[in-house]
């Protein structure tokens, strides 16, 4: 028996197909390998077509099918896992009215920010966890005020991955945890938020059924099936934000646990048992995967925008004939500190850990008689390093002490020089595993389909493959100091 799992990133789409006897991956797919362009009209903005992920999706899974590793007849599930905050919107016939808002498309800021002052800070902060800031919520209010023809043919706003279940299965679901990364769900109430739907004027209708996350959220068509090589009726019993995912795919489901990533954005992952929250919402708080109106689950979420999505500017840019792994050995061939050279990696749209504010990416210090292409490659992972410590010291003071952060071993965790790095500038053990998005996403579909009894039953082959401990933070500490204050100094 197989589980599939897919994960709407922002760069591609990748599948994998999991093994339920041994949990591992039978074979995983990467759809295009081109990276996705994000489509930029306007400053600060970022969108993405809809129907590119769902035609990418089904490239990946019959590329996936092709292998000949595995029977697709005896895939009995399916999760999803996918970009956070996005909004996609539909008619009444399931028609997509408009590209994607993703993630880091910054134009709601404003208008975010009228809502936490009209509605309350404290009040935002104790229902919501958050400020609307430019979440899914505000984005739809954006449609509503600058595009009024197309709110009025909306049927159903949902998140991206909301959007691949309707596609599989006809059916538009919801859950908990969706609406609370989209700033929808108040949490002290336990339901919509009336305060965010009456200040933007939102017709509560745009809302799709709430399900319970790992629950049935539909059954595969029998013409995808078909036309995908799958069996028809099938459950999509899984579907989670890409950070809460990355979360369960480490096995990051117990308070004070942690995980981290580093794809085209980076993120610090914390699980709580409490409705903690940032008076200045630098940190934002969701429902996890296993939160539930009768279990106070929630993740505390550091994101920064700017992090794989820096190095690959840095390689297209600077070094576009070399791979990855040949930047990476090219990097850990500079020393310690780059020779002086600093970088800010904050080009991505406005960053929450800095109070929304854009200050673009920034190479300083640059001797042209001095610096080269390796202490360019290893000023940006230093930067992207330190970027992360500054974003966890506001996780510190909000009462999230790691003592060991758990990683997959992929994007920048692909370089030993990264990983140290990060363990160096933070001073946190790092621990790495095998497990990636799309895996997490169908270890959580057989949990939800209940071929596992329970999350732990999906993880008794979890297992550490690599090891990072402080090496050389008393070297980092006075060039981390430096960084910090060129960055006060943009802000």
């Amino acid at each position: 028996m197989y589980l599939l799992g897919i994960d709407i990133g922002t760069s591609s789409i990748k599948v994998s197909v999991v093994d339920v006897a041994t949990q591992k991956s039978v074979k995983a797919v990467q759809y295009p390998e081109e990276e996705t362009e994000i489509k930029s009209v306007k400053p600060g903005w970022a969108e993405q077509s809809p129907m590119d992920w769902w035609h990418n999706a089904q490239q990946a899974i019959l590329q996936l099918n092709a292998s000949g590793l595995f029977d697709p007849k005896k895939i009995a599930a399916i999760g999803i896992a996918y970009q956070m905050h996005g909004l996609v919107v539909v008619d009444k016939d399931q028609q997509v009215l408009r590209d994607s808002i993703i993630w880091c498309d910054s134009r709601a800021v404003e208008l975010g920010e009228e809502a936490f002052d009209t509605i309350g800070h404290e009040a935002c902060l104790h229902r919501l966890l958050n400020s609307p800031g430019n979440f899914t919520a505000s984005k739809l209010a954006w449609v509503k005020n600058n595009e009024p023809e197309i709110y009025s043919q909306i049927d159903k706003a949902m998140l991206p991955g909301d959007f691949i279940g309707m596609m599989l299965t006809g059916i538009i679901t919801t859950s908990i945890p969706a609406l609370s990364e989209g700033v929808f769900w108040d949490f002290q109430k336990n339901e919509v938020s009336a305060d965010v739907m009456n200040f933007y004027g939102l017709n509560h209708e745009v809302i799709p059924e709430i399900r319970p996350l790992f629950s049935e959220h539909g059954l595969l068509k029998a013409e995808i099936a078909s036309a995908l090589g799958l069996t028809a009726g099938i459950p999509v019993s899984y579907k989670s934000g890409d950070q809460p995912n990355n979360a369960l795919s480490l096995n990051v489901l117990k308070p004070g646990e942690v995980a981290a990533t580093a794809g085209t954005s980076g993120v610090i992952y914390g699980v709580s048992d409490e409705l903690t929250y940032d008076q200045q919402s630098r940190v934002n708080t969701f429902a996890h995967v296993n939160y539930s109106t009768g279990t106070t689950s929630t993740g505390v979420l550091l994101c920064i925008n700017g992090t794989g999505s820096m190095y690959r500017w840095a390689k297209h840019n600077f070094a576009p004939h070399l791979s990855y792994s040949e930047l990476n050995k090219l990097a850990a061939s500079a020393p310690l500190g780059s020779k002086g050279l600093k970088v800010l990696p904050f080009g991505n749209g406005a960053e929450r850990m800095l109070n929304n504010k854009y200050t673009g990416a920034q190479l300083l210090g640059i001797d042209l008689n001095l610096h080269n292409q390796a202490d360019i490659f290893r000023a940006v992972q230093e930067g992207i390093a330190f970027s992360f410590r500054y974003g966890l010291d506001i996780m510190r003071e909000n009462g999230m002490q790691p003592k060991v952060i758990r990683a997959g071993r992929a994007n920048l965790f692909l370089s030993d020089l990264f990983a140290q790095t990060f363990v160096d500038v933070t001073g946190v053990p790092v621990e790495l595993y095998e497990n990636d998005g799309s895996v997490g996403a169908a270890l959580g579909a057989g949990i939800g389909a209940g071929i596992f009894k329970d999350s732990e039953a999906a993880f008794t082959s979890h297992e550490v493959i690599k090891y990072f401990e402080p090496q050389n933070a008393a070297a980092y500490e006075p060039i981390y100091t430096d960084w910090k204050q060129i960055l006060i100094n943009a802000l």
